[in-house]
């Protein structure tokens, strides 16, 4: 094959993979709007926050996608959701959002593995101390948070528990070998 025909069969393949990784992130965008503002959505706490499994997905999207697809996943559809359900909460969320990727690794052959599990926590801590900033900066006083401490721990427990779940039954299916390498 001369160069010229690798170099267009290359730009295909480049082109291809960014056209699944947009549309990928907007389907996750799409997932994380509508499981975090309507699916499973429980009421929790003192301070109107909720139980739901949109952090799940944003998980997912950070154990499949590169990194800043899989921020803007979480970032737009956590803000969408709140846009929607809470709109004063959608510039802290879409923040928080997407620094909640950042400890996830995409480049892993199985969705859930020991890097992922680990980074579970420190997205939940992410979460817990992003919103303990943001409603602290959006009431004025610290103190009125405190009833707020403990559920704040309920909502990334939960999505890391439905993120096991169906990181799991996704590796079973070898999901990421079959659509994405």
């Amino acid at each position: 094959m001369s160069s010229t025909t690798l170099n267009k069969n290359n730009t295909r393949s480049l082109s291809h993979q960014k056209i699944l990784y947009l549309t990928t992130t907007a389907l996750f965008a799409a997932l994380v709007c509508i499981t975090t503002a309507y699916i499973f959505h429980i009421p929790v706490g003192s301070n109107s926050g909720y139980v739901h499994v949109g952090d799940a997905i944003i998980y997912l999207a950070a154990s499949i996608l590169p990194a800043p697809y899989a921020m803007i996943a979480g970032g737009l559809g956590g803000a969408m959701a709140d846009l929607l359900t809470a709109p004063v909460w959608a510039p802290a969320t879409f923040i928080i959002k997407m620094i909640n990727v950042i400890p996830f690794t995409c480049k892993k052959d199985k969705i859930v593995n020991t890097h992922n599990v680990i980074a579970l926590f420190i997205s939940g801590i992410i979460t817990f101390v992003g919103y303990f900033i943001a409603e602290g900066v959006m009431f004025g006083t610290w103190a009125a948070l405190i009833p707020s401490l403990l559920s704040g721990w309920v909502q990334p427990l939960g999505s890391a528990i439905v993120f096991l779940i169906l990181g799991t039954a996704l590796d079973r299916m070898n999901f990421k070998n079959k659509f994405f390498k």
